[in-house]
This record gives C-alpha cells, sequence and structure tokens, in this order.
C-alpha cells in the first residue's frame, strides 16, 4: 500500500473533492444547513410527527431530512425550514 501524501484541506470538502467553486460553495451551505437543522431537532427532541408539524414537512420529508439525504433538499428549501422553525440563517464570507 502505497503512502498518500496529506494535502490540507481548503475548508471545503466539496472544493477538496474536485467541484467547481460556485458548486462546492452551494453544497457547503446545503450540508452546513441541513446539519444544523438535524441537531436542532436532536437537541429539542422533537419526534418526527411535531417536527413534521413545525416544518410542514410529511414524515417521510422529516426522515429525508434527519437520515442526511441532502441531494433532496435545495438551498432554498433548507433556509426555508430554518426559517418554519424561526430561526435565522447568516451567510459568512471568506
Amino acid at each position: 500500500m502505497m503512502d498518500e501524501p496529506m494535502v490540507e484541506s481548503s475548508g471545503n470538502v466539496f472544493a477538496d473533492l474536485g467541484f467547481a467553486s460556485d458548486e462546492a460553495a452551494v453544497l457547503q451551505m446545503r450540508a452546513a444547513l441541513m446539519s444544523d437543522l438535524r441537531e436542532y431537532l436532536s437537541a429539542t427532541g422533537m419526534t418526527h410527527d411535531q417536527a413534521a408539524s413545525a416544518l410542514r414537512l410529511t414524515r417521510t420529508r422529516v426522515g429525508d431530512l434527519v437520515a442526511g439525504r441532502w441531494e433532496k433538499f435545495s438551498l432554498e428549501s433548507l433556509i426555508s425550514l430554518e426559517a418554519r422553525l424561526s430561526r435565522s440563517v447568516t451567510l459568512q464570507f471568506a
């Protein structure tokens, strides 16, 4: 087995994987929002039924969210879900 050289991360795993910078930025935002929503639902102890009601989603869609199926949620939809929980989203530019 060959030793692979270590390469310092750019701070965006999607850019490191070779995605174009614009796509990598959107993917990183989607991943961060999904992670935040999942952590919030877990921390509040909401059941899937309670989360479905609060987020105005079906239980199946809540299941997709909790399971981390990020490809099923657009950036816009994840921002909307945060707003439905009365949470704000802040963008930071580097």
